[in-house]
């Protein structure tokens, strides 16, 4: 291997790290805005407990397909593999911090649940934008 063929794989390695905390950054980005936006509407209205669970779940899943989004381009071909990891560190660090801060415990099996959530969103996310055609 020579030294030019050993820079371009670092740099193709490096890039690729990159680009999966790229997409947890932009993922957590997404949250920290939407969940200030939603707490000033429950400050404003008085939204009912089930309803905010569900504005909190879909703000997950929102933030997860667009920190994909960001991550993978179109046609890529390792899209399912890069939304898997955006999609469990997010929620790793998710769950980690909800553990930390409150003091409601959730049992193994909620936060396993979590988890998988976000590998299962973050890998169709990448799916679909992977088998997108690039532009």
């Amino acid at each position: 291997m020579t030294a030019q063929q050993a820079s371009r794989r670092i740099r193709r390695t490096t890039g690729r790290h990159h680009a999966w905390w790229k997409g947890v950054l932009v993922s957590i980005g997404v949250t920290v805005v939407a969940v200030v936006l939603f707490a000033v509407i429950i400050g404003l209205t008085d939204v009912q407990d089930g309803i905010i669970r569900i504005v909190n779940q879909l703000i997950k899943l929102g933030a997860i397909f667009l920190g994909v989004r960001a991550a993978v381009p179109r046609g890529d071909e390792n899209g399912i593999r890069r939304g898997v990891v955006i999609g469990l560190i997010y929620m790793g660090i998710g769950v980690l911090v909800y553990a930390l801060l409150t003091q409601q415990k959730m049992t193994l099996l909620g936060y396993f649940i979590d988890l998988l959530m976000g590998v299962a969103a973050g890998g169709l996310s990448g799916m679909v934008l992977g088998s997108m055609q690039a532009r």
